[in-house]
């Protein structure tokens, strides 16, 4: 079944719901069995260290349809492997490879009528991410987590081709030495949320954050 009400050649980078998620949690020292949902919309306690603390991690990869009508995924195990350095740094439990790339097939598969057709530009982007959760207020470990996959249709990243853009060197330091500059965290992201759109206001495409030890 197709999906005639997405015009391919406009997809952006924005959220669009599709139709399942893979979701899974991590209680009593394990993981437990995941499941797709339908449901969008995570139901985590109040005192949840992604909330406070900003442990979790995620990743993002995307399926190709290709040519021949078959759908490719590009590299999962290596954002499997990010993935789970992501996780030791932030003292989380990983997630293994197989599991990773088999939840990643499963949610393509369950959404493939939101693929991009071949030739469009677009793909099926795909964002694992692994957050703490369970009751806590402490600056510790969460008692329990949750692993989950979601995907929404994308267009091409740099609209128009690959062309040159203007960027603005940053005086802020979005990483610190010996910190999680290595590891894909959500604080890394919200701390270079301030410099890219003083960047944009000044006319340039975004900022560049240079090694913070020169």
């Amino acid at each position: 079944m197709g999906n005639e009400s997405i015009n391919w050649d406009k997809l952006g980078f924005d959220y669009i719901k599709t139709d399942k998620r893979f979701i899974q949690t991590f209680k009593d020292g394990e993981w437990q069995a995941g499941t797709l949902t339908e449901d969008n919309v995570l139901h985590i306690s109040e005192g949840s260290t992604a909330l406070h603390y900003g442990q979790q991690c995620f990743e993002g990869l995307k399926a190709y349809r290709c040519k021949d009508g078959s759908i490719n995924l590009f590299r999962p195990d290596q954002n499997a492997a990010r993935m789970q350095r992501s996780c030791a740094r932030l003292l989380m439990p990983h997630v293994s490879t197989e599991d990773f790339i088999d939840a990643c097939k499963q949610v393509v598969k369950a959404n493939e009528r939101f693929i991009p057709p071949y030739g469009s530009g677009g793909a099926l982007y795909l964002r694992p991410f692994v957050i703490g959760t369970g009751d806590n207020i402490g600056v510790r470990t969460a008692p329990e987590f949750i692993f989950s996959v979601f995907a929404i249709p994308v267009g091409a990243y740099f609209k128009g081709g690959l062309v040159p853009h203007n960027f603005q060197i940053s005086t802020f330091d979005r990483a610190a030495p010996q910190g999680t500059g290595a590891a894909k965290v959500g604080g890394n992201y919200a701390a270079s949320l301030m410099p890219g759109s003083e960047a944009k206001k000044a006319g340039f495409a975004d900022a560049i954050s240079l090694d913070p030890m020169t």
